[in-house]
């Protein structure tokens, strides 16, 4: 689904992804792993263009998707649940949930529409005609996600969804994002939260310094004392 070859991104003088490589497959959740500031979100930014690649390629589908405009990237089925959950605050919850239907792929998954969305996040559809701003922080990802899957993506990238949540709500999320995966979308999951990394991914990568610094499955990572003391700080 994902193929991402070598690539280096830069902000100004400041060379932050230094030849990462990654490939996701569908029905797959990979999980990305690191401290603050070693190029997670970067990474994500990277895919759907928010910062250009300087170097390397990246393909979705079997196509390349290197740099081209965002609403493009999105249209071929690529999208992104971001940082912060970024919901439009001022609209409802049923106006949040409209808004994607401008960038639905030619070729979409089909399972995904605002009845399916509602069904999965039940108190979005209690608070539907409320405005995402007076969303607990727990619905405002739950919005967020349902935002990104109504465009019926088949891959989605998450990054760091368990931000700030309670136990019981990264419980949920998890959920639903391997429900995602057994539905066969692709996903890349950025995050902080070691525990829903590995409660959710079927293989786990660790960045330092904007490179893949170690590779597993979550269940060797989670015996390698080494790797998680020098890198994640455990």
């Amino acid at each position: 689904m994902l193929e991402v070859k070598e690539i280096h991104t830069h902000y100004g003088q400041s060379h932050i992804l230094q030849g990462i490589s990654l490939t996701v497959k569908p029905g797959q959740v990979l999980a990305v792993l690191g401290r603050n500031g070693v190029g997670k979100t970067t990474l994500v930014h990277s895919l759907v263009s928010f910062v250009k690649p300087t170097g390397g390629r990246i393909h979705f589908r079997g196509g390349d998707i290197t740099g081209r405009p965002t609403h493009q990237i999105i249209r071929q089925g690529l999208t992104l649940v971001p940082q912060g959950r970024r919901v439009f605050r001022s609209l409802s919850v049923l106006e949040n949930l409209t808004v994607p239907y401008r960038c639905l792929s030619p070729a979409p998954n089909k399972s995904w529409d605002i009845g399916t969305a509602f069904q999965v996040f039940p108190h979005l559809e209690i608070r539907k005609n409320q405005r995402a701003g007076n969303l607990s922080g727990g619905e405002q990802q739950m919005l967020a996600m349902a935002r990104a899957l109504v465009s019926r993506p088949q891959m989605v990238l998450f990054d760091e969804p368990s931000e700030g949540l309670a136990p019981m709500v990264v419980k949920e999320i998890s959920k639903v994002i391997k429900g995602l995966a057994d539905q066969g979308l692709a996903v890349l999951l950025i995050e902080q939260n070691f525990n829903m990394a590995l409660n959710t991914a079927h293989e786990v990568l660790v960045m330092s310094r904007g490179q893949i610094v170690h590779r597993s499955s979550p269940q060797d990572l989670a015996k390698n004392n080494d790797i998680k003391s020098r890198y994640l700080g455990m």
